[in-house]
């Protein structure tokens, strides 16, 4: 770190959290995303948990302990109401949000009134929201990647030529994998080269971690590499699995003992710049949009 710029670039219920450590400086934060893209992601999760608090009582209709939560949960969804036309929300965007919490806060009535959760219900509830919620999703992504975009653009103006020896890393947990939101952005300006190079996407067991583990995370990673070129004369071996490619041979020869077919991803080469995430097409929806 005293050679080599690092971008950092952290999980956050916020939109996420960049940070740029420059050789001999303080480490520079980035501002947060605008706080609409909270108020959008809040109203949409809203409805989502409002789902989860409903569905453990479908099969269960003569369980009314769901009564106290709900109403309680009411009452939180009808002060966000109220509060709505004092957010800093765009003007154009707040109907859709009205909307959204106006049906939540006449499903929970619905089922208040009636003593009862029932499947039919939920189904049209949800049917209902779900062209709303995809509105809030997009302009959501919009805040969130406009943000982003701006300021590591305005990094790599200001790092100059130093850009070119510049390292970032974000984190990702499983479900948030594909379509890697921060790390997509910082693939936009570091190029298709420096994926799996400068560029490393690590993958951790929570939503959220420290700079600390991260930088941590990539300086194992860098150093890894010149051991790798020391002992087996290759600087990328030790990115991946030491016996894997071993053990690779092992199961084919395995499988063959036991008559069984072979289940494994093509060999890759060390080094491949290839996204860190699923990138192989086929049928079926890959986005929202796909949805009906």
């Amino acid at each position: 770190m005293a050679v080599h710029p690092v971008i950092l670039g952290l999980f956050t219920g916020a939109g996420g959290q960049f940070i740029l450590y420059r050789p001999g400086m303080a480490p520079l934060e980035a501002p947060s995303v605008p706080i609409v893209y909270q108020l959008l992601k809040s109203v949409g999760h809203s409805t989502m948990a409002l789902a989860e608090v409903v569905l453990p009582y479908l099969n269960s209709p003569n369980d009314l302990t769901w009564r106290g939560s709900l109403a309680a949960y009411r009452n939180r969804m009808q002060s966000a109401l109220d509060g709505l036309d004092a957010t800093a929300m765009q003007a154009d965007w707040r109907p859709n949000s009205r909307s959204i919490l106006q049906n939540n806060i006449a499903f929970m009535d619905e089922c208040l009134r009636t003593n009862a959760i029932s499947v039919d219900a939920l189904q049209e509830f949800a049917k209902k929201q779900g062209p709303l919620l995809k509105k809030n999703i997009a302009w959501a992504a919009q805040t969130q990647v406009g943000h982003w975009m701006d300021v590591i653009g305005g990094w790599k103006q200001m790092l100059g030529a130093d850009w070119a020896k510049t390292y970032g890393a974000s984190n990702t947990i499983y479900v948030a994998r594909q379509n890697n939101i921060l790390f997509s952005v910082l693939a936009q300006f570091f190029g298709p080269e420096a994926i799996n190079d400068r560029l490393v996407l690590i993958e951790t067991i929570s939503f959220t971690t420290t700079p600390e583990d991260m930088l941590d995370a990539l300086t194992r990673i860098i150093a890894d590499r010149a051991v790798g070129a020391a002992f087996f004369g290759n600087d990328r071996l030790m990115d991946f699995e030491l016996m894997g490619g071993d053990a690779r041979q092992a199961i084919i020869d395995q499988d063959a003992r036991r008559n069984m077919p072979v289940n494994l991803p093509p060999q890759v080469p060390f080094g491949s710049h290839q996204w860190p995430t699923l990138i192989t097409p086929g049928p079926g929806a890959k986005s929202l949009a796909d949805l009906p």
